[in-house]
Protein backbone atom coordinates (compact mmCIF):
# COMPACT_ATOMS: atom_id res chain seq x y z
CA UNK A 1 0.00 0.00 0.00
CA UNK A 2 1.21 3.30 -1.31
CA UNK A 3 1.23 6.41 0.93
CA UNK A 4 -1.13 7.74 -1.85
CA UNK A 5 -3.64 4.79 -0.81
CA UNK A 6 -6.99 6.56 0.70
CA UNK A 7 -9.22 4.60 2.60
CA UNK A 8 -12.36 5.76 3.78
CA UNK A 9 -12.99 4.64 7.48
CA UNK A 10 -16.44 3.13 7.09
CA UNK A 11 -15.41 1.50 4.21
CA UNK A 12 -16.34 -2.09 4.13
CA UNK A 13 -13.44 -4.86 4.83
CA UNK A 14 -13.90 -6.54 1.35
CA UNK A 15 -13.92 -2.94 0.01
CA UNK A 16 -10.52 -2.27 2.18
CA UNK A 17 -9.08 -5.40 0.77
CA UNK A 18 -9.49 -4.42 -2.22
CA UNK A 19 -7.86 -1.29 -2.37
CA UNK A 20 -4.87 -2.76 -0.38
CA UNK A 21 -4.35 -5.06 -3.11
CA UNK A 22 -4.72 -2.84 -5.76
CA UNK A 23 -0.44 -2.76 -6.94
CA UNK A 24 0.26 -6.32 -6.14
CA UNK A 25 -3.52 -7.50 -8.11
CA UNK A 26 -2.11 -5.25 -10.96
CA UNK A 27 1.26 -6.17 -11.16
CA UNK A 28 -0.18 -10.19 -11.23
CA UNK A 29 -1.96 -9.12 -14.14
CA UNK A 30 0.95 -8.04 -16.23
CA UNK A 31 3.00 -10.66 -15.43
CA UNK A 32 0.10 -12.78 -16.33
CA UNK A 33 -0.41 -10.95 -19.40
CA UNK A 34 3.82 -10.99 -20.24
CA UNK A 35 3.21 -14.63 -20.04
CA UNK A 36 1.04 -15.47 -22.77
CA UNK A 37 -1.42 -18.28 -20.85
CA UNK A 38 -3.98 -18.13 -23.75
CA UNK A 39 -1.38 -18.05 -26.51
CA UNK A 40 -1.06 -22.65 -26.50
CA UNK A 41 -3.09 -25.14 -24.56
CA UNK A 42 0.84 -25.87 -23.23
CA UNK A 43 1.17 -22.57 -21.90
CA UNK A 44 -2.33 -22.38 -20.17
CA UNK A 45 -1.29 -25.59 -18.34
CA UNK A 46 1.42 -23.98 -16.86
CA UNK A 47 -0.87 -21.27 -15.73
CA UNK A 48 -3.21 -23.67 -14.39
CA UNK A 49 -0.30 -25.05 -13.01
CA UNK A 50 0.26 -22.16 -11.13
CA UNK A 51 -3.36 -22.26 -9.74
CA UNK A 52 -3.20 -26.04 -8.89
CA UNK A 53 -0.43 -24.56 -6.32
CA UNK A 54 -2.38 -22.01 -5.22
CA UNK A 55 -5.15 -24.06 -4.65
CA UNK A 56 -2.63 -26.89 -2.73
CA UNK A 57 -1.92 -23.82 -0.44
CA UNK A 58 -5.45 -22.85 0.53
CA UNK A 59 -6.86 -26.71 0.59
CA UNK A 60 -7.26 -27.15 4.27
CA UNK A 61 -8.44 -23.78 4.90
CA UNK A 62 -11.20 -24.81 2.65
CA UNK A 63 -12.04 -27.62 4.89
CA UNK A 64 -11.08 -25.77 8.46
CA UNK A 65 -14.20 -26.74 11.09
CA UNK A 66 -14.25 -22.86 12.27
CA UNK A 67 -14.06 -21.60 8.77
CA UNK A 68 -17.03 -23.91 7.45
CA UNK A 69 -19.18 -22.69 10.33
CA UNK A 70 -19.31 -19.34 9.00
CA UNK A 71 -19.23 -20.40 4.99
CA UNK A 72 -20.94 -23.82 5.11
CA UNK A 73 -20.37 -24.66 1.56
CA UNK A 74 -16.70 -23.54 2.23
CA UNK A 75 -15.34 -27.44 0.82
CA UNK A 76 -17.45 -27.14 -2.25
CA UNK A 77 -15.60 -23.67 -3.11
CA UNK A 78 -11.91 -24.91 -3.25
CA UNK A 79 -10.67 -25.77 -7.20
CA UNK A 80 -7.42 -27.99 -5.96
CA UNK A 81 -9.31 -30.98 -7.49
CA UNK A 82 -10.47 -29.25 -10.49
CA UNK A 83 -6.79 -27.94 -11.31
CA UNK A 84 -5.92 -31.86 -11.08
CA UNK A 85 -8.31 -33.05 -13.83
CA UNK A 86 -7.43 -29.89 -15.50
CA UNK A 87 -3.59 -30.44 -15.75
CA UNK A 88 -4.67 -34.39 -16.81
CA UNK A 89 -6.51 -33.22 -19.40
CA UNK A 90 -3.69 -30.87 -20.71
CA UNK A 91 -1.15 -33.46 -20.28
CA UNK A 92 1.03 -31.82 -18.16
CA UNK A 93 2.92 -33.04 -14.88
CA UNK A 94 0.94 -31.64 -11.58
CA UNK A 95 3.78 -30.01 -9.62
CA UNK A 96 5.29 -30.16 -6.31
CA UNK A 97 3.31 -27.80 -3.64
CA UNK A 98 5.01 -26.77 0.08
CA UNK A 99 3.43 -26.60 3.40
CA UNK A 100 4.95 -22.90 3.78
CA UNK A 101 1.18 -21.61 3.95
CA UNK A 102 -0.71 -25.00 4.66
CA UNK A 103 1.83 -25.12 7.89
CA UNK A 104 0.85 -21.51 9.18
CA UNK A 105 -1.40 -21.11 12.43
CA UNK A 106 -3.97 -18.68 10.85
CA UNK A 107 -6.63 -16.70 12.88
CA UNK A 108 -9.95 -16.33 11.41
CA UNK A 109 -9.19 -12.80 9.54
CA UNK A 110 -6.21 -13.82 8.32
CA UNK A 111 -7.70 -17.05 6.73
CA UNK A 112 -10.57 -15.16 5.06
CA UNK A 113 -8.07 -13.11 3.65
CA UNK A 114 -6.60 -15.74 1.64
CA UNK A 115 -9.84 -17.46 0.74
CA UNK A 116 -11.00 -13.74 -0.39
CA UNK A 117 -8.38 -13.81 -2.98
CA UNK A 118 -8.97 -17.09 -4.19
CA UNK A 119 -12.64 -16.42 -4.18
CA UNK A 120 -12.30 -12.99 -5.72
CA UNK A 121 -10.57 -14.86 -8.41
CA UNK A 122 -13.51 -16.68 -9.68
CA UNK A 123 -14.91 -13.61 -11.03
CA UNK A 124 -12.44 -12.84 -13.46
CA UNK A 125 -12.10 -16.45 -14.19
CA UNK A 126 -15.85 -15.59 -16.27
CA UNK A 127 -13.64 -13.68 -19.01
CA UNK A 128 -10.84 -16.17 -18.92
CA UNK A 129 -13.24 -18.99 -20.17
CA UNK A 130 -14.78 -17.05 -22.87
CA UNK A 131 -11.12 -17.53 -24.40
CA UNK A 132 -10.77 -21.31 -24.18
CA UNK A 133 -12.70 -22.43 -27.37
CA UNK A 134 -9.91 -21.36 -28.99
CA UNK A 135 -8.22 -23.24 -27.28
CA UNK A 136 -9.82 -26.06 -27.52
CA UNK A 137 -11.13 -26.05 -23.66
CA UNK A 138 -14.48 -25.54 -21.73
CA UNK A 139 -15.21 -26.06 -18.36
CA UNK A 140 -15.59 -29.61 -18.80
CA UNK A 141 -12.10 -30.48 -19.98
CA UNK A 142 -8.98 -28.04 -19.54
CA UNK A 143 -10.64 -25.13 -17.81
CA UNK A 144 -12.94 -27.08 -14.92
CA UNK A 145 -11.35 -24.73 -12.12
CA UNK A 146 -12.37 -21.80 -14.80
CA UNK A 147 -16.05 -22.98 -14.52
CA UNK A 148 -19.31 -21.58 -12.94
CA UNK A 149 -19.34 -22.37 -9.09
CA UNK A 150 -22.92 -23.76 -7.87
CA UNK A 151 -25.69 -20.74 -7.34
CA UNK A 152 -23.62 -18.53 -9.54
CA UNK A 153 -20.42 -16.63 -9.29
CA UNK A 154 -22.09 -13.38 -8.36
CA UNK A 155 -24.39 -14.66 -5.57
CA UNK A 156 -21.07 -17.12 -4.47
CA UNK A 157 -19.18 -13.84 -4.08
CA UNK A 158 -21.24 -11.92 -2.17
CA UNK A 159 -22.30 -14.29 0.54
CA UNK A 160 -18.20 -14.64 1.02
CA UNK A 161 -17.74 -11.28 1.18
CA UNK A 162 -21.08 -10.79 3.50
CA UNK A 163 -19.33 -13.05 6.22
CA UNK A 164 -15.95 -11.19 5.73
CA UNK A 165 -17.80 -8.24 6.28
CA UNK A 166 -19.05 -9.13 9.29
CA UNK A 167 -16.10 -10.94 11.29
CA UNK A 168 -15.67 -8.76 14.36
CA UNK A 169 -12.07 -8.27 14.57
CA UNK A 170 -9.79 -6.15 16.68
CA UNK A 171 -6.87 -3.51 15.48
CA UNK A 172 -4.16 -6.78 15.47
CA UNK A 173 -6.46 -9.06 13.44
CA UNK A 174 -7.62 -6.46 10.93
CA UNK A 175 -3.29 -5.83 10.35
CA UNK A 176 -2.76 -9.46 10.15
CA UNK A 177 -5.89 -9.45 7.48
CA UNK A 178 -4.51 -6.59 5.59
CA UNK A 179 -1.13 -8.54 5.42
CA UNK A 180 -2.65 -11.96 4.23
CA UNK A 181 -4.28 -10.92 1.71
CA UNK A 182 -1.34 -8.98 0.14
CA UNK A 183 0.99 -11.96 0.97
CA UNK A 184 -1.83 -14.61 -1.63
CA UNK A 185 -1.27 -12.68 -4.42
CA UNK A 186 2.70 -12.48 -3.80
CA UNK A 187 2.59 -16.39 -3.17
CA UNK A 188 0.57 -16.66 -6.31
CA UNK A 189 3.15 -14.52 -8.42
CA UNK A 190 5.79 -16.57 -7.40
CA UNK A 191 3.98 -19.75 -8.10
CA UNK A 192 3.68 -18.29 -11.54
CA UNK A 193 7.00 -17.57 -12.46
CA UNK A 194 7.85 -21.10 -10.93
CA UNK A 195 5.96 -22.32 -13.45
CA UNK A 196 6.60 -20.53 -16.83
CA UNK A 197 10.74 -20.54 -15.93
CA UNK A 198 10.16 -24.21 -15.09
Amino acid sequence: MTATTAIKPDSKRSQRLNQITHEPHSRLDNLVKSHEPFASPERFARFVAAQHLFQYDLEALYTDERLCALVPDLPQRCRVQQTRMDLADLKHPVPQGDDAIRSQSMDLGEALAWLFVSEGSKLGAAFLLKRMPALGLSETFGARHLGEPEGGRAEGWKRFTAVLDNLSLDTEQEALADAAAIAAFDRFTQHLERCFAA
